[in-house]
């Protein structure tokens, strides 16, 4: 048996044909070159066809597709939205994907959150664990959470939405949009920081460079901070504390074994990991945080992409 596997992102789309096993095969990846609404839908069941197709002439029967997207999923209905792919403010995802696909594949969707901790307990650094978190830090921030033995959507399948973990008083109109801890730890909060200490006249050693103070991203910030900017070294240590304190909370309130660290800005921040560990122990319930870890992701897969195969390997969805 082997399942369709589809990570749904603002601007692009992967995929592959998972086997029970784990092992992948066919993995495919497509640009969404600024497609909107029911456009993406119709790239996202383009890939899933010629994965079907593909996978029938290597002998691989299909059974269902599993897709995570970046948003909220009605679990009920397969409607989702996501906020980085316009048009998909309710779109009714897992009806379009079941009129694509033969009718003896069954279609799953899931958020990525979710996706996440199912990938990394099934294949990735929490595998086998009952009790694990991943916290997920690219664009913005989301938490999947596993509990015994059960991963938790929430009432309007919003658990995990950490990005507005409540971290700095007093509130700050900066945090309308996404969030308090997003603002300050997220990869677009890490450029947002640099750019407004910029903006008020502060000049590191490396930042801005040559760039437009309007062009900084997290990208260059991590840059300046490995040759020694001020400015982001200032950036960089108040994520750290962000993530340290929100990891605590994580700690305390869930009492996992495991807590994963992963995402695009988990890439160059990996090397925090002790760090942000240090920062936690002053803040959790400490009988739980002697006992819990703090890993990376693992590298070499996508926890995501596992998760989605998984919910369509389980049918946990």
């Amino acid at each position: 048996m082997a399942v369709i596997s589809l990570d749904m992102g603002g601007t692009k789309i992967e995929g592959a044909v998972f086997r029970a096993d784990g092992s992948s095969i066919l993995k495919r990846r497509t640009l969404l070159a600024g497609r909107q609404g029911e456009a993406v839908a119709e790239a996202a069941a383009a890939m899933a066809r010629e994965l079907l197709g593909e996978a029938a002439v290597e002998g691989e029967e299909i059974s269902a597709l599993g897709i995570c997207v970046p948003g909220i999923v009605n679990r009920t209905d397969g409607t989702v939205w996501a906020p980085n792919i316009p048009g998909w403010e309710c779109y009714p995802l897992r009806d379009h994907l079941r009129r694509a696909m033969p009718e003896h594949v069954e279609v799953y969707v899931d958020s990525d959150r979710s996706c996440a901790i199912y990938g990394a307990t099934w294949l990735g650094a929490a595998a086998d664990s009952r009790n694990a978190v991943f916290v997920a830090v690219g664009t913005g921030i989301g938490v999947g959470i596993k509990a015994d033995g059960h991963v938790l959507h929430g009432a309007d399948d919003i658990a995990g939405a950490s990005g507005w973990l409540a971290l700095q008083p007093p509130y700050s109109a900066e945090y309308d949009e996404c969030g308090c801890f997003e603002s300050y730890a997220s990869g677009n909060g890490i450029g947002a920081q640099a750019r407004k200490k910029l903006e008020e006249g502060r000049r590191g050693s490396h930042l801005p460079g040559a760039k437009e103070v309007a062009d900084i991203t997290s990208h260059d910030v991590f840059a300046a901070y490995e040759a020694g900017d001020e400015v982001a070294t200032e950036v960089i240590d108040k994520a750290i504390e962000m993530w340290g304190m929100a990891g605590a909370n994580l700690v305390s309130l869930l009492n996992p074994d495991v807590v994963v660290w992963g995402g695009g800005v988990f890439g160059p921040a990996v090397r925090f990991i002790d760090r942000i560990r240090s920062e936690a122990e002053k803040w959790a319930q400490p009988v739980a945080m002697k006992k819990v870890k703090f890993v990376p992701a693992r590298a070499d897969i996508n926890p995501v992409l596992c998760g989605a195969a998984y919910i369509a390997l389980n049918r946990h969805v």
